[in-house]
């Protein structure tokens, strides 16, 4: 009866915080463009962060209450996650193409990142305060880097194909709700996923790594998988770089601001895996090709490093091994 109650509590929330990240996006961006806020400034801000904000919730939460394992774990299987089995499912789909400033800064700022945090995380196990804030230096550097981008393209927003704003009530309303959704959705998650992983006698990290990185990784699925059936494949790109750069720089700055992030049981192998496939994505994108695009077989292959991963997780967390069934 526990069991059952505490998945209906893990299910409840991730229903909850992917909601809230939705009608908080919604909301928000109404209201900017009530205010005429260019939908390029939105796209960049305010939906960038919505489809981070599921993870943003559930570290800060896990991190108060002292859960640093599912803290950083939620990050590190997020951008496991988003670069191994969203970019290969998409590129399935669809060939993804690598324009020249995803080429040349996106995925090495991403790659930065991740080796950024497995420096931080490799060197006294764990991520400091003092971490946390050189972290978030880092993302207004990168923000910097985007606006500047935004400013210097030459296509400007016209206003054509936008939807029409919201009443303000209803956008202020929805904002409210999506953030009520996110903080009661995230502290159920949280406090579901950590009952499982003691009732299943796993690690906090093992869960954080592979189920609530999953769930909290939703919204960039769909985002991405709806882009590639459209023919937007430059959206999935930017939609999955910009997440993980987030994850690292935002979510895992604030989330060690607020306590220092132990390791616990991720290891070396789960952060080379994350920055690995980075440099997987960067290699497929550049690598003896006239046309820069990452193509079906390509993803292919991410996707099955993605599924090798969490079969060894798996294996891991159960202590199953091949020689158990000889």
């Amino acid at each position: 009866m526990e069991t059952l109650l505490l998945i209906i509590k893990f299910t409840v929330g991730l229903v909850l915080i992917l909601k809230g990240a939705d009608w908080l996006t919604d909301g928000a961006s109404s209201i900017a463009h009530r205010f005429n806020i260019p939908s390029l400034v939105i796209g960049l801000t305010i939906v960038a962060f919505g489809t981070s904000a599921p993870e943003l919730v559930v570290s800060v939460l896990s991190a108060v209450e002292g859960k640093t394992e599912m803290a950083i774990g939620n990050v590190v299987g997020s951008n496991l996650f988003n670069t191994l089995a969203i970019m290969g499912t998409t590129a399935i789909i669809f060939p993804v193409a690598c324009s020249k400033n995803n080429i040349r800064y996106d995925v090495p700022f991403c790659l930065l990142a991740s080796g950024l945090l497995m420096v931080m995380a490799l060197h006294g196990g764990e991520i400091s305060r003092l971490d946390g804030i050189l972290l978030l230096c880092f993302f207004l550097v990168f923000m910097a880097y985007t606006f500047r981008i935004a400013r210097s393209s030459k296509k400007r927003d016209e206003g054509d194909g936008q939807p029409a704003a919201m009443a303000m009530w209803k956008a202020i309303l929805l904002f409210l709700v999506g953030l009520g959704s996110l903080l009661f959705g995230g502290e159920w998650l949280v406090d579901g996923a950590s009952g499982i992983a003691s009732l299943l006698g796993v690690s906090q990290s093992i869960i954080a790594l592979t189920i609530v990185a999953a769930g909290t990784s939703f919204p960039e699925l769909v985002t991405s998988v709806m882009a590639a059936r459209k023919g937007d494949t430059d959206m999935a790109m930017g939609n999955v770089l910009g997440s993980n750069i987030f994850n690292i720089l935002l979510i895992l700055g604030v989330s060690s601001t607020v306590a220092p992030l132990s390791l616990g049981n991720i290891t070396e192998f789960d952060l080379s895996i994350m920055t690995g496939g980075v440099v997987l994505l960067w290699f497929f994108c550049t690598y003896g090709k006239k046309y820069h695009y990452i193509e079906r077989y390509e993803g292919i292959c991410l996707l099955l490093v993605a599924v090798a991963y969490y079969v060894w997780a798996v294996m891991k967390a159960t202590g199953f091994t091949f020689s158990s069934i000889v």
